[in-house]
């Protein structure tokens, strides 16, 4: 197994959660520390208080990898003597780095929500509001023919040419290439100062964005020419949407109360809040983790019957009764799904990538509220 630091840890789970999913106002990524250093354990927990960096300090722990930022608003200072400067310094006292993945985990497929909507048995599970989708590029490469094969097969590697079930899709096109090679070049074919003609395939495959350095890094390490003739083209076409919240169907209808009860023992809550008439059937579900005040149209555009979120202030309340989309509040706190299945996906890729780090799910309960 290899020995790894926290770059090749936070890259990995950055393949699944880019922070690029995150919404702009939110401060995701490195909070306190650094990643330049090895790293063999990893706490993984909702929020970060004291005692969650006490736990990471006992188990032996270098990186907390939490989903609420623990520094979410500008600090102008650090007072060691505050309740959030203290928790700073021991971090720092103890080279414990804490990483925060926030709306992008959110979002990510198999995130936050995804692993919500599991929990609830949902069916056949969309995205309730769209956020973020990448554009498709076009790759145009021109090629010596005898060279043609290869360098599909390299692109199609790098992941060019995946559309849909298929993979490895291209377009080819032939025609004479020109060129002139001039003082100081080292031309693959053809002499410095004289005209060469050469027999060209010019190969055309389709991207996602997020692969567009990929692609480019392999097609020019395996072209054989010097200086490739190659362009990129932004298409109209846009890759999969992914986007907050999920919306999907129960196996079977059930009135709202019963769904109610439903929750609390499916997202291990002791209570949870109900709008609406406790005898309405309902079998679409929209859910959303942490605070869904915000998006009550889109989920009824949904055409959901229940949403399913935190936070759920008075008027909130009321602007959903009157639309007639119930609601079941079991609060910001099942977000606490992520300990688990974070900890059970970067274990999985980590082992998959021979690296020997561990990680821990926190057995702090970070609940700040309690239930009589």
């Amino acid at each position: 197994m290899k020995k790894v630091n926290g770059h090749e840890i936070i890259n990995l789970f950055e393949q699944w959660s880019p922070k690029r999913f995150a919404e702009d106002w939110d401060p995701v990524g490195l909070h306190i520390g650094q990643l330049n250093r090895q790293v063999e354990k990893v706490i993984i927990t909702l929020d970060v208080n004291e005692s969650v960096v006490n736990e990471a300090i006992d188990k032996g722990a270098n990186l907390i990898i939490a989903h609420h930022p623990p520094i979410f608003r500008p600090m102008k200072h650090i007072w060691t003597d505050t309740p959030q400067g203290r928790l700073i310094e021991k971090c720092i006292k103890h080279d414990i780095s804490v990483y925060a993945a926030h709306t992008n985990l959110d979002v990510a497929p198999g995130g936050v929500n995804d692993l919500l909507a599991s929990r609830l048995g949902l069916q056949n599970t969309e995205v309730m509001e769209p956020t973020i989708s990448d554009p498709l590029y076009k790759l145009a490469v021109f090629c010596p023919i005898e060279h043609a094969d290869n360098l599909r097969e390299v692109l199609a590697r790098a992941g060019a040419g995946a559309i849909g079930d298929y993979t490895g899709c291209s377009f080819t096109s032939t025609g004479i290439g020109r060129f002139t090679p001039t003082t100081g070049a080292d031309p693959f074919i053809g002499e410095v100062g004289k005209m060469e003609e050469v027999a060209e395939e010019r190969i055309e495959v389709v991207l996602p964005g997020p692969l567009r350095s990929k692609v480019l890094k392999s097609m020019l390490a395996a072209h054989p020419y010097e200086e490739p003739a190659y362009d990129f083209f932004v298409l109209d076409q846009r890759t999969e949407e992914f986007g907050l919240g999920r919306v999907g169907t129960l196996p079977a209808s059930m009135e709202l109360k019963e769904f109610a009860e439903f929750v609390k023992d499916a997202l291990d809550v002791p209570a949870v809040r109900i709008v609406g008439d406790f005898s309405k059937p309902v079998q679409k579900v929209a859910v959303l983790g942490g605070s869904g005040s915000k998006y009550l149209k889109a989920a009824k555009r949904s055409g959901a019957d229940v949403f399913v979120t935190g936070d759920m202030d008075f008027h909130s309340a009321q602007d959903a009764e009157l639309m007639d989309l119930a609601i079941v509040d079991p609060g910001h706190h099942v977000e606490k799904v992520m300990i688990e299945g974070v900890a059970q996906y970067m274990e999985q890729a980590c082992r998959e990538k021979g690296y020997a780090v561990s990680f821990i799910e926190s057995e702090i309960n970070t609940e700040p509220f309690r239930f009589v």
